[in-house]
């Protein structure tokens, strides 16, 4: 699937309008577009694979904000360097949510996750009129896949705004109202449960990034632990609309459902489909590793990244790069190599800050001292050289004495001739196994969330948790979840499920620790702001506003209460 995105991408884009305008056209030959577009398995088939362009979408955690990493430049993992529109905006977020708005939502998605949803369900719908597939197995196969993709855009849209409009097939007006959010959550749960019956273990190398039964459970499991959540968490504190929310009896069995879906992921890896790779740094350096459950892939020189560009240290990229860079926060979180918390208060420890800490450190953050291409990088003077946030518009340079070195490619000498082509990666292993140990920790089998936790600590060569109950457990897995899963887009929603984001995001700082060279030749590191304001998270964004226009033209929708 890698170059045939590609290549099927205008074809399809021809099948999509030709169906979409044949709704305007009331003569006969309507009917004769459909069956040249249905009827034809092949042309269905390329329709289909077009609807993959939604990774796209969100690929290196992009969120609906249209920049890479944005959706970890809202928490305290990343920091983005500009205060410009643009590249700052989610500096403007982070410190005013007031930005967001019925009228001018900021996270907006909408449009375009409907465009999606009507055009997977033409092909549901059209391939079932026209019995566009020989046989029903394949049939179902297909449709198997078809509603993965329809659950994963749905999947976004009830993250963003709780309560949405269900469509489950062609619609001929547009008078549709909202479901509840429970509702929506099990709606999902439906396609992803049909599609983990139907889908195959595994694809051929010709379709290496088509969904998979193991894709399926594993974003199954990830949707019940987000309904379990609300369910535990929300308890209507945030927000009066009788449609939003989830029913707090209905968190127990919502946990048991997320077990059960992140287990039967487990199970493959018995099988040898999916496997933690030995070395942390290799699942984002190799292409369709083990660990990799869904991705998507970039292949020079059609369909290429910035990654590179906008975030490798500015000496590799002059005039670009540091777009964001990690937080203190994010580097005091990863532990020594022994296990042992790392804290600056040791002195021996803040003597030499980056020596002897666990593998995942390395393979996330680049940092004073450290060697990045051949060349010891200088975050004290030069190039390199830390700024102060504020002091500069577009600095494009760290303001928190850090780099990016997860996802930035190593081997790209020359990201500004050579675009990125390294794989964004939506679904992995050991997120799976995260969330099985949340799940697991939920409904009171604590031994075995321990399993799960000690299975992803162990790849970094560090010693099991000492938690013995659900509070401990639930720390830990917030823990790893930020350590192992870091710039992959889920801290922001993580605070959101678990209604602790206007707690932690709340009248808080980020900060960065700046390297001063003495005379001595040592180095001196200094505590900095980089945030120079308190950030703010508004209770009420919990629930992002349905877009202003779309109340207007669709009579039978309403707004969220609250906005």
């Amino acid at each position: 699937m890698k170059s045939r995105l590609i290549v099927v991408a205008s074809v399809c884009s021809l099948l999509l309008g030709l169906l979409q305008s044949c709704k305007l056209d009331v003569t006969p030959r309507d009917r004769y577009t459909d069956v040249t577009v249905w009827a034809n398995e092949n042309n269905a088939k390329l329709y289909l694979l077009d609807q993959y362009s939604v990774l796209g979408d969100f690929a290196f955690g992009t969120m609906p904000l249209g920049y890479a990493n944005n959706t970890d430049a809202l928490t305290d993992l990343i920091k983005n360097t500009s205060i410009s529109s643009g590249n700052g905006t989610a500096n403007m977020v982070a410190f005013n949510p007031a930005s967001i708005t019925a009228a001018n939502p900021t996270f907006s998605y909408w449009v375009d996750g409907y465009k999606k949803i009507f055009a997977i369900n033409n092909f549901l719908n059209g391939t079932n009129q026209y019995q566009t597939f020989s046989d029903s197995t394949t049939r179902n196969v297909y449709h198997a896949e078809a509603r993965f993709l329809r659950a994963y855009v749905y999947f976004w849209l009830v993250k963003l705004h709780g309560s949405v409009i269900l469509l489950e097939k062609p619609v001929t007006d547009n008078n549709n109202p909202r479901s509840s959010e429970d509702e929506c959550w099990n709606f999902i749960a439906r396609d992803l449960a049909f599609a983990a019956q139907y889908l195959p273990e595994t694809r051929a190398t010709a379709d290496l990034g088509r969904a998979t039964k193991g894709a399926a459970y594993a974003l199954l499991a990830r949707t019940w632990l987000y309904a379990a959540s609300v369910a535990e968490y929300d308890k209507k504190q945030y927000n009066s609309d009788p449609l939003t929310g989830v029913p707090t009896a209905k968190a127990p069995q919502y946990y048991r459902n997320a077990a059960a879906a992140a287990q039967a992921v487990v199970d493959l890896e018995a099988k040898g489909v999916y496997q933690l790779l030995p070395q942390f740094t290799n699942v984002f350096s190799t292409k369709n590793n083990k660990e990799l459950i869904w991705g998507f892939n970039y292949i020079r020189p059609s369909l290429t990244n910035t990654f590179d560009r906008d975030y490798a240290p500015p000496a590799d990229v002059p005039a670009y790069g540091a777009k964001g860079v990690p937080t203190a926060e994010l580097s005091d979180a990863f532990e020594m190599a022994d296990g042992r918390s790392f804290s600056w208060t040791n002195p021996a420890m803040a003597a030499s800050p980056y020596r002897g800490r666990e593998p995942r450190f390395y393979g996330t953050i680049l940092f004073h001292g450290g060697t990045w291409k051949g060349r010891t990088l200088n975050i004290a003077t030069g190039t390199d050289a830390y700024i102060d946030y504020g002091s500069v518009a577009e600095p494009k340079r760290t303001v928190t004495g850090y780099y990016l070195r997860k996802y930035v490619d190593s081997t790209n000498v020359d990201p500004i001739r050579n675009a990125g082509e390294q794989q964004s990666i939506e679904l992995r292993y050991a997120e799976v196994l995260l969330i099985h140990a949340e799940a697991l920790a939920k409904t009171g089998q604590y031994a075995k969330a321990k399993e799960m936790l000690d299975k992803v600590r162990k790849r970094a060569g560090l010693p099991g948790v000492t938690a013995t109950s659900e509070a401990d457990l639930m720390a830990a897995v917030e823990h790893e979840r930020i350590v192992e899963l870091a710039f992959e887009g889920h801290r922001y929603w993580d605070l959101r499920r678990w209604r602790k984001a206007h707690i932690v995001l709340n009248n808080q700082r980020v900060h960065g620790h700046r390297p001063i060279l003495q005379a001595d030749g040592s180095v001196r590191y200094e505590v900095v702001d980089s945030d120079k304001q308190d950030r703010f998270f508004a209770a009420n964004t919990y629930y992002i506003p349905l877009p202003a226009a779309e109340i207007v033209n669709n009579t039978a929708l309403s707004q969220i209460q609250g906005w």
